[in-house]
């Protein structure tokens, strides 16, 4: 079976930085898209950042030049590395692995940036 397990949330300061890491298996993970999203109580799941299996990644404007996806295939991990983080950044941030027709989600992991 497929399995998203994320790690690295916590709390931390405005201003600070922080590592997301999400570890797959079960798949043939380089041929996926991996994201990461987030969700804040009361709001819509967001993507954060993507990076698809040729290195291409994508970030929203609310997150660019903050925010850096990455990973390691051989290890069939992806990371977030969070800087700069505000209290906006606040939510459960979701790993996710993307083929079409295949979408897979993580427990996900929260993050709390304190203001």
């Amino acid at each position: 079976q497929v399995q998203l397990v994320e790690s690295g949330g916590g709390l931390v300061q405005a201003g600070g930085s922080l590592r997301l890491s999400c570890a797959a298996s079960g798949m043939f993970f380089r041929m996926f898209t991996m994201g990461w999203y987030r969700q804040a109580p009361g709001k819509q799941r967001e993507l954060v950042a993507s990076i698809a299996s040729d290195g291409s990644t994508n970030y929203p404007d609310s997150v660019n030049g903050r925010f850096t996806i990455s990973r390691d295939n051989a290890k069939n991990t992806v990371y977030l590395q969070m800087s700069s983080l505000k209290s906006e950044d606040t939510g459960v941030y979701y790993c996710n692995a993307h083929r079409l027709p295949l979408d897979y989600w993580g427990q996900g992991t929260q993050v709390t940036v304190s203001s």
